[in-house]
């Protein structure tokens, strides 16, 4: 497993083993889109919490090649997407997840999803709408009466990683918390159709175009702004 900085976010390039194990020592795991590192500049809270997150994986096909064009660096792309389908695969009810969900509507779907791949062990909290203010005292109460071994954030990115590094300060590490937003969407059905195939072959984002151009065709050319922080 490699590990390098770039922009001073910590990257792991591995399998989802090796940084699975990692990941149970307990922090901040995050999966950045090329388009969000894109916007690094002007969104300072999204990004200096990405700064003080433990991991950050290549879930961008762009970004790694990227890597391996200007910085010659031969890295092994792990998408938040694939991160998450392991993890829930071979979850077996032994420790308790907490899931975070951004709308009532998505928490019911993942409810559903979650108890036909037999997941049980686990607790759904609906987020409220997080602006600036990142403050969740009746989220950190909840995480204390149930104490969770892992929680999944599944909101949108740009508030799922400022909400993690709060939840991490209140707990001191004492939980592995995933930021892998909308990846159990794609497993749902509620969002683009991605697979395992799809994701391997780096098409994931042609996925989300084809499924909704409006939102995916402008967040998608927006990424190829990530380039000048290769010069």
């Amino acid at each position: 497993m490699k590990k390098f900085y770039f922009k001073g976010i910590r990257f792991f390039s591995g399998s989802y083993h090796q940084i699975k194990k990692e990941f149970d020592k307990g922090g901040v795991l995050v999966a950045p889109a090329a388009s969000a590192l894109a916007n690094i500049e002007s969104d300072k809270i999204y990004y200096n919490s990405l700064k003080k997150s433990d991991i950050a994986i290549l879930d961008s096909g762009f970004f790694c090649i990227l890597l391996r064009f200007f910085k010659f660096k031969s890295v092994k792309k792990l998408s938040g997407y694939k991160f998450l389908k392991i993890f829930l695969d071979e979850y077996v009810n032994k420790d308790k997840i907490l899931f975070i969900d951004p709308s009532i509507k998505s928490n019911q779907i993942n409810i559903k999803f979650l108890k036909s791949k037999k997941i049980f062990n686990f607790k759904t909290y609906v987020a409220p709408h997080y602006k600036k203010n990142f403050v969740d005292l009746r989220l950190i109460k909840f995480i204390k009466n149930y104490s969770p071994k892992y929680i999944v954030i599944n909101i949108g990115g740009g508030a799922q990683e400022p909400l993690a590094i709060y939840i991490r300060r209140k707990f001191n590490n004492k939980m592995s918390i995933m930021c892998t937003g909308a990846a159990i969407a794609f497993m749902t059905g509620e969002q683009a159709p991605i697979n395992k195939l799809i994701d391997k072959i780096y098409l994931g984002w042609l996925t989300r175009i084809l499924w909704n151009p409006n939102v995916y065709l402008g967040r998608t050319l927006k990424s190829l702004k990530i380039i000048k922080y290769f010069y």
